[in-house]
């Protein structure tokens, strides 16, 4: 009988097929940390048989296209192949848009005992990026059986962090999250990436702004990665482009020095343009040193239009992170 494996990384997704030809593993690769949120629709239909969904808003786009064909997979819903399958297991990072997707497919599940009968899950203890991919299925992870629990837990996590403020998501941090052990981490970790109630910014952005502090730095010294200085994890690699724009490209600008940009495809795909991006040596500005000492704050000089979860954040609506109290801060 096939076995289904669904993971959340799709260079883990190519080590466990290699390794286990005749399963049938699916990588989900969504990205819920950054922009705005699929609409109540496309969450809805995301998981479903294949009709009219858009390419990037059904589960399966990520799995390369002849895979499908193999499977005769093409427009197959989750519940309709779990139906199909022996058993399955969730493969999930500790990173937190690892942990979204495992908190969204697992409400989706919530409501079908037959689903919750077949789903196991292997707890990652690795972050996807801090181990290479061939390793993976030699490391054994852990089996977790689900339960009604694990569902209850994941559907009320799920809607928190779709909420259109991000207190829910922070009241999580006073009930038993014990079900997920990785689950709190990525409540902090995204929690932390809120405007500081000092700076004015998130965590990652506050890194940049560290390793920039050090001199020398080039624009991917500061990019978070395998065995770099820059250890955060919550967003990727074009999110950190798009942060360290952000920090360069504002009216008042923190970091200086970056020559090239903004951070696109284009960009990468013009050798000169992209060789100069790199070549580029990032400073502080004047406010850019005052804001990391913490004597001002950033958003006091610029603006913000940002999506957390379902919340909009802008100067008017500004929900911040007190790290130091580990505190939520509404809006004045």
């Amino acid at each position: 009988m096939t076995r289904l494996i669904v993971t959340t990384d799709s260079s883990i997704a190519g080590a466990i097929q290699q390794a286990s030809p005749t399963d049938r593993v699916i990588a989900i690769e969504c990205r819920l940390v950054w922009g705005q949120l699929p609409s109540v629709a496309e969450f809805d239909a995301f998981f479903a048989p294949r009709t009219t969904q858009p390419q990037g808003l059904h589960w399966l786009d990520d799995t390369p296209p002849w895979r499908l064909d193999e499977w005769d997979l093409k427009g197959h819903g989750l519940i309709e192949l779990l139906s199909e399958c022996s058993s399955a297991e969730l493969w999930i990072g500790q990173e937190p848009n690892a942990q979204l997707l495992m908190l969204w497919l697992l409400d989706h599940c919530r409501s079908v005992d037959a689903a919750l009968s077949k789903l196991v899950m292997r707890r990652l203890d690795a972050a996807d990026g801090a181990v290479d991919p061939r390793h993976f299925v030699q490391l054994k992870p852990p089996i977790v059986r689900l339960t009604h629990d694990h569902l209850e837990l994941a559907g009320r996590a799920w809607r928190a962090y779709r909420a259109p403020t991000p207190q829910a998501w922070f009241d999580l941090l006073k009930t038993d999250e014990s079900l997920f052990p990785q689950l709190e981490r990525s409540i902090v970790n995204l929690l932390e990436e809120l405007p500081s109630i000092t700076t004015g910014l998130g965590a990652t952005e506050t890194r940049i702004l560290e390793l920039a502090a050090l001199g020398n730095a080039r624009p991917f010294d500061v990019f978070p990665g395998h065995q770099k200085r820059n250890e955060r994890r919550v967003f990727d690699y074009w999110e950190v482009g798009t942060l360290l724009d952000g920090l360069v490209r504002c009216p008042v600008p923190v970091v200086s020095g970056l020559e090239e940009g903004p951070f696109t495809l284009e960009m990468h795909n013009d050798a000169i343009r992209h060789a100069r991006y790199k070549q580029s040596r990032l400073l502080l500005t004047e406010l850019g040193r005052a804001v990391l000492s913490g004597e001002e704050d950033f958003l006091r000089h610029n603006p913000i239009h940002r999506w957390w979860g379902g919340s909009l954040l802008t100067n008017e609506r500004l929900w911040r992170w007190d790290s130091r109290r580990r505190m939520l801060v509404a809006p004045a």
